[in-house]
């Protein structure tokens, strides 16, 4: 198993970006809860590739021209972590869910709990956008990152995907 990582710039701080085996296995903020030891990552990248297009698509990203990410991924988590994080790349950009939604989504609706906490394990923070997941009232709740990155993503894909819209 081979791990790489890079530290990418972006418009909410620096997001260290670790590649296992050609997937991108961890997109983790400064300060993040639950962000692993730095020993985790492995050695720092000397290949750019497939930085380089992680790093292409957060820019076109953060510039409001892509919606959907790409990259090829390698998440490792339990069955039920991984079922949720397939979950959050369905939720459409500049749209919320709930988590009892979510929960009710993956076929356990019971489960909104256990779903908020892996909605706060995802390892690929903004690329699996477990930002877009809130309260049962519309409130912001947890997320690893801190409140404000939250509101600041959630505020930037409605602007975006309004002024999108205002095009048409």
């Amino acid at each position: 198993m081979k791990t790489t990582h890079a530290v990418l710039d972006s418009p909410v701080g620096p997001l260290t970006a670790v590649v296992t085996d050609g997937g991108l296995s961890g997109l983790y903020m400064h300060e993040q809860r639950h962000r692993p030891q730095e020993a985790t990552f492995g050695t720092p990248a000397t290949d750019p590739e497939p930085f380089r297009t992680i790093g292409e698509q957060l820019d076109a990203y953060f510039a409001g021209d892509l919606t959907e990410f790409d990259v090829p991924l390698n998440l490792r988590g339990t069955p039920f972590q991984n079922l949720v994080w397939t979950a959050l790349q369905e939720i459409p950009y500049g749209e919320t869910t709930t988590y009892g939604a979510l929960a009710v989504e993956i076929g356990r609706p019971s489960a909104s709990r256990a779903v908020g906490l892996a909605n706060g394990r995802n390892p690929v923070s903004v690329i699996v956008p477990c930002h877009r997941v809130v309260g049962s009232t519309g409130d912001l709740t947890g997320y690893g990152g801190g409140l404000e990155r939250k509101r600041f993503l959630l505020d930037f894909e409605r602007k975006t995907k309004g002024a999108a819209a205002a095009l048409f």
